[in-house]
């Protein structure tokens, strides 16, 4: 078997189970967690710097917001029985990468990574996350190009696989769809804030010998949860 083929099947494979590869990751975040100290010695260091970590995610989210919301019917999205490909998008976050879905779970899990403030980890991360997602763009590219072509071939040969290009950028051409993002990604965001109200709790129990939570991560929690159970209501609803 040609290795292009190897790499297509692997690519197949792991697309259908890319929901894994968080599990994984949360289990490393866990285990360097159990080492916890606070950022320069400094609770209140440690507060910015979980801020900044939680930006970073955040820049995560609003990649994927802006490449759903103008994303038309279709398209893979969520889907993991396959690949799913009605029209090529070649504008709004497609026209400064080929894989604007993928370069924002990187930043989500890039800001995950960083809060444990050891340098070792967000590098394990990017590898770990390269050598999964290398061979599921691998595959989607090789189906796209069956399916699209030359259109397919010439909008690849001017725009990046994943880091992004903004002088390449393109308005989308379709309109803004919030009830597609708020269906699509409302769990997400609930999870990243879930996930670092989580690292929060277990590192403060780790330095204070005790339970306890910073207020601010319990409003922040709060809020989110709230917006997640209204969102999963009206989901259920319409």
């Amino acid at each position: 078997m040609q290795l292009a083929e190897e790499l297509r099947r692997a690519g197949d494979w792991l697309f259908r189970r890319r929901s894994y590869l968080p599990l994984f990751l949360l289990v490393l975040v866990h285990v360097d967690m159990l080492h916890f100290s606070y950022f320069r010695g400094s609770h209140e260091w440690d507060r910015i710097w979980e801020l900044f970590c939680l930006g970073v995610s955040l820049v995560g989210v609003a990649i994927r917001v802006m490449t759903i919301g103008y994303r038309p019917h279709g398209t893979s999205g969520r889907n993991t029985r396959g690949q799913v490909a009605e029209t090529l998008n070649t504008d709004g976050m497609y026209s400064v990468t080929r894989h604007p879905l993928y370069l924002g779970n990187y930043f989500n899990w890039l800001g995950l990574a960083l809060f444990t403030h050891d340098w070792w980890l967000p590098i394990i991360v990017t590898l770990a996350f390269w050598l999964y997602y290398e061979r599921i763009m691998f595959a989607e590219e090789a189906f796209l190009h069956e399916k699209f072509g030359e259109t397919y071939s010439l909008w690849a040969a001017q725009t990046p696989a994943f880091w992004p290009r903004l002088r390449s950028w393109q308005p989308p051409a379709r309109r803004f769809s919030w009830g597609t993002v708020l269906r699509g990604e409302y769990s997400g965001l609930f999870a990243i804030v879930a996930v670092f109200t989580y690292m929060e709790l277990l590192g403060d129990l780790v330095v204070e010998r005790r339970l306890t939570i910073d207020g601010m991560w319990v409003g922040i929690f709060a809020v989110n949860l709230m917006l997640y159970l209204t969102l999963r209501t009206l989901k259920r609803r319409g």
